[in-house]
């Protein structure tokens, strides 16, 4: 941080002052061109003359002038060391160079992530174990879930949280959001999950299956399991309300600009480590039932003991925001704040057709949500043939996201080397480009997994494992591919666009094509199941509309690295020239007594 001394004065010009000047003030060792377009700050050494006119009685060596018209002269300089404060305030006190004020407010922020992702990832690993794995259902019932369960009760929430918000501070509203999910995380751990097989309706939804046949295994499984289905809806909201609304909102309101651009990405790190220790968490409570006699439900106890640490975290999270609210001043803001422009569903479609550039970063988004998801179900289905226990598939779970865990912190320290190297094109093309190639291999292992049969048992592994192992790698490869370039890459290609574009393009793809790419997938897989009657048999067609939809995202990311390296070579030339537009004031009395500059 440069500090900058300003002195005032007030000067009056000589009686017939014909040109004041300046090139004596500056250091005249340096040339006109050298002084202009230099690239590093003036020291001491220089001034940075500016003035306005301004009547006032000046104090003379003759006396005052009151007709006069004088000039305020500022003269700045940039001191040479860096962090020095201005003249009237005290150095704050530091600890490694960062001062106190911002590590208390940087260190509770990382542990309540620290808290949140841990949580996340223990949620998410159980709630695929849950609905998967349950008696009566399988990987069919997530798109079912998805489109007509997950996304109404997501559209309730939000509506419901509009509504809080007005009536409701921030902090009441921070606690009256997640201390409902803290309660029923723990109590579906201790109470409806042992009493699951009262609740349930088994029989009436046996009924209704042998009446609509098998193509509805689905649907009437949200039905046969329902307590299932609410603890995988409120994992899922978790992620996008916890996260993305309290936690990032409350981080936004307590930092500064400056701060976020230094510690947020440390954020990321840190939420793969909480993502490698948390899978390992999965992995230990998953193993417990080993160690149990025989009898004895091994994956309650897990559960009881993975819902357990989630209760603790949760409480952690509350007590972290309390504590930064009660001792840590918040930054002052603005009082003027620009309103983001609220755009309904058709006049967000308008607006996503009219600009080929919105229209191509849409396809990016929507086309890394179908794609995810097409391989994800298809996926979690073999895992279920291969691991049919529920410990043994949350056991899988758990190295699975440590897998994950690792992979992504590896490519978040790789990204800069990516983006500085091969630059923004090269870097969009990455995820589409991995999610096809592990794709295309996932497929043919369940296509022609027979054939491939006697190859594949001289290392030990069936076709069914081998399409396990790599459809793991292909989500391992492709979250750590979103996490580290996709996010950053689609967030990068707001920068240059101008503001009115910039925000009204975020509004459209958030209202529009975020819903679309995570519920497209969920309704073509519920086409083909419906037409084909199950997901193994829709397989082949899946991998074709994988294709030609990773095909759609790889030339829309090549058209918009086209049209966002035009953008940035525009921003740079206006830049240049605006730093080129220095001009010296040169100041002359006119024949009726006034200045003219």
């Amino acid at each position: 941080m440069e500090a900058v001394l300003q002195t005032r004065c007030l000067l009056s010009l000589p009686p017939n002052p014909t040109r004041v000047r300046v090139r004596s003030l500056l250091n005249p060792s340096q040339g006109l061109k050298q002084r202009l377009f230099a690239s590093k700050p003036l020291g001491l050494s220089g001034l940075s003359l500016s003035y306005k006119e301004v009547p006032s009685f000046v104090a003379k060596p003759n006396g005052l002038s009151p007709k006069g018209k004088n000039f305020i002269c500022k003269a700045e300089a940039a001191a040479a060391t860096d962090g020095q404060p201005l003249f009237g305030e005290t150095q704050k006190p530091k600890f490694l160079g960062i001062e106190l004020v911002t590590l208390k407010k940087i260190i509770p922020l990382g542990l309540m992530f620290f808290c949140i992702l841990f949580n996340y990832t223990i949620l998410r690993d159980t709630k695929d174990v849950l609905v998967v794995t349950a008696k009566g259902s399988s990987a069919e019932i997530i798109p079912f879930l998805k489109t007509w369960v997950n996304l109404p009760m997501a559209i309730g929430f939000m509506l419901l949280y509009t509504k809080l918000a007005n009536v409701l501070s921030k902090k009441a509203l921070f606690y009256t959001v997640i201390v409902p999910f803290i309660a029923f995380f723990g109590a579906f751990g201790f109470m409806l999950y042992p009493l699951s097989n009262y609740i349930h309706p088994e029989a009436l939804a046996d009924k209704l299956l042998a009446v609509l046949g098998p193509r509805f295994l689905g649907p009437l499984a949200i039905l046969r399991i329902w307590s299932f289905c609410l603890f995988y809806v409120m994992a899922e909201l978790w992620g996008s309300v916890v996260i993305s609304v309290l936690f990032w909102g409350f981080a936004n309101q307590i930092t500064t600009v400056d701060e976020a651009k230094r510690f947020y990405p440390l954020f990321g790190l840190g939420a793969n480590i909480a993502l490698i220790f948390s899978g390992r968490t999965v992995k230990y409570f998953s193993n417990l039932r080993k160690n149990l006699g025989p009898g004895v439900d091994g994956w309650a106890i897990s559960l009881k003991g993975m819902m357990s640490i989630v209760v603790l975290m949760g409480l952690a999270i509350c007590f972290l925001y309390w504590w930064v609210n009660k001792f840590v001043p918040l930054p002052t803001r603005s009082m003027k704040k620009k309103e983001k422009p609220k755009m309904g569903t058709m006049e967000s479609l308008k607006f996503l057709v009219s600009s080929k550039y919105i229209r191509d970063l849409a396809t990016l988004v929507v086309a890394y949500g179908i794609s995810i998801n097409l391989v994800e179900v298809t996926w979690k289905s073999k895992l279920k043939a291969q691991f049919p226990s529920p410990n043994e598939y949350s056991s899988f779970m758990g190295d699975f996201s440590t897998a994950t865990g690792i992979a992504t912190f590896t490519m978040m320290l790789l990204s800069q080397f990516i983006f500085d190297k091969y630059g923004w094109g090269a870097a969009a093309r990455i995820t589409p480009t991995v999610l096809l190639l592990t794709g295309v291999g996932f497929f043919s292992l369940i296509l022609f997994g027979d054939p491939l049969g006697p190859t594949l048992a001289k290392f030990g592994m069936t076709p069914l494992l081998a399409a396990v192992y790599v459809g793991a790698m292909q989500n391992i490869f492709s979250k750590s591919a979103k996490y580290s370039l996709f996010d950053p890459c689609k967030e990068m290609a707001y920068i240059p666009l101008d503001e009115d574009t910039k925000v009204k393009g975020k509004a459209a793809i958030d209202v529009v094509c975020n819903p679309l790419g995570k519920s497209g997938g969920a309704l073509i897989q519920q086409f083909m199941i419906l037409t084909f009657g199950s997901l193994a048999s829709s397989t082949p067609y899946l991998g074709g509309i994988l294709l030609v939809i990773v095909l759609a995202w790889l030339a829309a990311a090549k058209s918009l690295d086209t049209q966002f390296t035009a953008l940035r070579q525009e921003e740079e030339l206006e830049k240049e020239m605006e730093r080129a537009a220095v001009k010296i004031p040169i100041v002359s009395e006119t024949g009726n007594g006034t200045f003219a500059g």
